[in-house]
């Protein structure tokens, strides 16, 4: 007999970020077969609004002719070409001028990757290398954020705030500290509110006593995404330049999720004027069509590293697939389409509204304890009390029960369980309009009240 896909899946496929045993048990959750828009299509024909953007990354919809076309198009010129000793090619020169039209300030060279944990990987080594350039090379310390997410690559994850990529492989790189993370109403350090001022002190703490000549610079996403969609407070970006530019630190954007559209900006920084040294993107510069990702570096920095490189040194740093043509010219036409489409205004219009249907829900379930958001990416954090904000036992997985109530009834979420805390994620595309937010909304209220029946029961 011939094996199915479900039993093909279970015996070849090692599943990234899933739950291992019940893999191996039960197999795959579900099998998609196609998209158009915001939603899915499984293999038996049920019908999925897509969230989550799949992996918070599909910002124009599934099912775009143009961005298959604009591949071919290019696979039938040049497949490929690589960018090593200086060879080049045309989408990926267009690309990078074009990116730096969109990015705030100077940010104005690109070296491209094949997605986000090599891009900040590469970040890091980047600033590592221009202070060893500039005759600093004891500035190597980075410092990041708990319940940060920056990848899972060995630097990336060292990044990383959230506690199980942390320790899946570790030990970890050296030199990586974490700062507090903002989290408004359930700051660990702050006991309350938070204004951010915590985060910006911790920051400061670190600095202080690894010496402020040891550190080379601070990592921040504009909202962290894995770790649970929190936005940080208004001015908060500000806070975080104005204290790399206090002791001389670079500044690096993870714009990995919040880029090209997502939070109502092309870049999430924009919502402060802020201008970071290093720029990483990958997920929305192809809505996730073909892998491609990159870091991006202010004009001084890149005169001031070529000027402080002897002549002859080959920088020792790429991808085989850094700046592949398919990719690049898949990103340009995924670019273009945000443009004409005036997607990014769509996010800011579609992510008012959806958060204004999630504090009513806030109102109404006594379930809902926050809800945060920014633009077309926005959370639901789930408590057992509300009036204490009390979260629920760990045994209860309520952000997972409510992910697989959400499956059932046709939304694709994302559950988060992070430090006693339970959040369902949403990063619908950037296509959603309101009638499907309408309908997004419907799923999420109709899965909270039976979330609420099984956690009377519990």
């Amino acid at each position: 007999m011939i094996p199915s896909l479900r039993e093909l899946d279970m015996r070849h496929i090692l599943h990234p970020t899933s739950p291992l045993a019940d893999h191996y048990k039960q197999g795959p959750l579900v099998t998609m077969e196609r998209g158009e828009g915001i939603y899915l299509y499984d293999t038996d024909g049920k019908r999925y609004i897509d969230g989550l953007s799949s992996l918070w990354n599909v910002n124009v919809g599934h099912g775009r002719a143009e961005l298959a076309e604009a591949a071919a198009e290019q696979m039938k010129k040049l497949a490929f070409s690589h960018a090593f000793n200086r060879f080049t090619h045309e989408p990926m020169i267009r690309l990078a001028a074009k990116l730096a039209d969109l990015m705030p300030g100077d940010l104005n060279a690109v070296m491209f990757t094949s997605g986000g944990s090599e891009a900040n990987d590469t970040a890091f080594k980047i600033v590592r290398h221009y202070f060893k350039m500039i005759g600093q090379p004891e500035r190597y310390k980075i410092i990041s954020r708990k319940r940060a997410y920056h990848g899972v690559t060995m630097g990336a994850a060292s990044a990383t705030g959230i506690p199980s990529f942390r320790q899946m492989g570790g030990p970890l790189a050296e030199g990586f500290f974490l700062a507090e993370t903002p989290y408004r109403y359930r700051c660990t350090a702050c006991a309350g509110a938070c204004d951010g001022g915590c985060s910006i002190d911790s920051m400061r703490e670190i600095i202080e006593r690894e010496g402020p000549q040891t550190v080379a610079a601070v990592i921040v996403e504009p909202v962290q995404g894995a770790g649970g969609v929190i936005v940080p407070p208004e001015g908060y970006l500000r806070r975080v330049r104005e204290l790399c530019d206090e002791y001389g630190l670079l500044m690096i954007a993870d714009e990995v999720i919040t880029g090209f559209g997502r939070t109502g900006r092309w870049f999430g920084v924009m919502h402060d004027d802020v201008v970071p040294d290093v720029l990483t993107f990958a997920k929305g510069v192809t809505s996730g069509y073909v892998p491609l990702g990159g870091v991006a570096i202010r004009e001084p920095i890149r005169r001031r590293l070529a000027e402080s490189t002897p002549d002859g040194y080959v920088l020792p740093h790429g991808f085989t697939y850094s700046g592949h043509p398919t990719c690049c010219a898949v990103a340009l036409k995924n670019i273009e389409i945000i443009e004409r489409e005036r997607l990014v205004d769509n996010a800011e219009r579609m992510g008012f509204r959806l958060l204004e249907g999630l504090r009513e829900l806030q109102e109404r379930s006594p379930l809902v304890g926050n809800v945060m958001g920014k633009g077309l990416i926005a959370s639901v954090e789930l408590v057992r009390d509300k009036e204490s904000k009390a979260p629920f036992e760990a045994s209860f997985k309520a952000a997972a029960r409510l992910f697989q109530l959400a499956m059932e009834r046709g939304l694709i979420t994302r559950a988060i369980m992070i430090d006693g805390t339970d959040i369902v994620a949403l990063c619908p595309p950037l296509v959603t309009n309101e009638k499907q937010i309408g309908e997004i909304l419907e799923v999420l209220e109709r899965s909270l009240a039976e979330l609420e029946k099984q956690a009377a029961s519990a």
